[in-house]
């Protein structure tokens, strides 16, 4: 059994983190100044609330505590804002992680799991991408993601930091159980923005974008259920405290579904129309990003069990009908 720091873990993955570390006979403390997320969402183990730009907070969680291992979620995610305000994603995510490692590698703590992103691969039409690929982010997001990459691996072979680095594709569902979702103020992902379309808590869903080079002119993107993508985190933690070194890991599922056909699917599941109006393209946003990766499978031992676009729309569905967090 580990100790582990989960920051972010009041958000939407840290949160289905909390869970599987729990559910794996691990402690996990949720480390997050809830900005963006939730104190209904912190049910699985002890709550710090902090900041990661506050190192003495930091500090006093890893002294509390006894760390032994960290998850690191806590970041600002939204591409259109990191196109708008770069430098917030800057300060907050680069400097943030920055006083994160530093911290514990202060307090004794060596081994870290990244919540990583494709968006560091950037735009590269007809390329399945792979961890090979070259990272060339196009928003502020991305790129921030990458510096933190670039940060665990000079710590690592400064100060023996062992790091997993998970660079996922986009997360959708939620808790097959139903006691933690997806919930963000304001909503920018596409699963629960349609959902909520289709309960009327919004006049329509804006499709951004259909003069993509794809077959219906919409982007399109990888799906992985965050059920599947946190047990993927615990068997980070697992490789990273069986002493196997460091590694970076594509989660995705190698199936690329567009805008429209994600539309498609949710009509189908709910049963209900998809009120739909289009707009133009977000600045930063690529063409298509799919994983062509069998990595975390073929060394994690990690199979996406609920990952088909059918469960991840229904699970989520089934989170948002019941009202939690006020949605």
């Amino acid at each position: 059994m580990s100790t582990v720091l989960v920051t972010g873990g009041a958000g939407y993955i840290g949160a289905h983190a909390c869970k599987a570390l729990k559910q794996a006979g691990h402690v996990p403390v949720c480390f997050d100044n809830l900005s963006t997320g939730w104190q209904q969402a912190v049910k699985f183990g002890p709550f710090e609330q902090g900041d990661l730009l506050d190192r003495a907070g930091l500090d006093r969680a890893f002294a509390n505590h006894s760390i032994d291992a960290v998850m690191h979620f806590a970041a600002f995610s939204d591409v259109g804002e990191s196109m708008r305000d770069p430098g917030k994603y800057w300060r907050n995510n680069v400097g943030g992680s920055l006083n994160l490692i530093e911290s514990a590698l202060a307090a004794g703590c060596r081994d870290m799991v990244f919540s990583s992103t494709c968006a560091t691969y950037g735009e590269q039409d007809g390329v399945t991408l792979d961890e090979s690929c070259a990272q060339m982010p196009i928003n502020a997001y991305g790129a921030s993601k990458r510096a933190i990459e670039d940060m665990l691996v000079g710590f690592g072979a400064s100060h023996g930091m062992n790091h997993v680095i998970f660079r996922y594709f986009n997360v959708a569902g939620a808790d097959p159980e139903g006691e933690v979702g997806e919930y963000h103020v304001p909503e920018t992902h596409l699963i629960p923005l349609m959902l909520q379309a289709i309960q009327g808590k919004r006049a329509q869903l804006t499709i951004h974008g259909t003069d993509y080079d794809t077959p219906d002119g919409t982007c399109i993107r990888d799906y992985v259920h965050v059920s599947d993508l946190v047990d993927a985190h615990v068997l980070g933690l697992d490789w990273l405290r069986a002493g196997k070194g460091s590694g970076v890991f594509n989660l995705g599922t190698g199936s690329g579904f567009s805008v429209r056909e994600v539309v498609d699917h949710s009509a189908v599941v709910t049963n209900r129309a998809v009120p739909v109006t289009e707009g133009q393209r977000r600045p930063g946003d690529a063409t298509a990003l799919v994983s062509g990766s069998r990595r975390a499978r073929d060394e994690l031992g990690w199979t996406p069990k609920r990952s088909t676009m059918e469960t991840m729309i229904a699970d989520a569905w089934r989170w948002h009908e019941s009202g939690e967090y006020g949605v």
